[in-house]
């Protein structure tokens, strides 16, 4: 009888069993999205800091 129940609530449970999993993946790539821009970030201050790399001094 409990999964006569649970089988048909008028569309709200059908709702978070898709949208749950929508939210999770939406969260997971927003903090992979946070931690791609800090690498870049981190890179990109790294050769600014460093100089350009291969920089040849011009002759005296």
């Amino acid at each position: 009888m409990n999964s006569l129940t649970l089988a048909h609530q008028g569309g709200w449970d059908e709702i978070l069993m898709v949208a749950g999993p929508v939210l999770i993946f939406a969260w997971l790539l927003s903090i992979a999205r946070k931690r791609a821009q800090t690498m870049a970030d981190a890179e990109a201050a790294e050769a600014t800091d460093s100089g350009p790399s291969g920089s040849v001094s011009p002759p005296s």
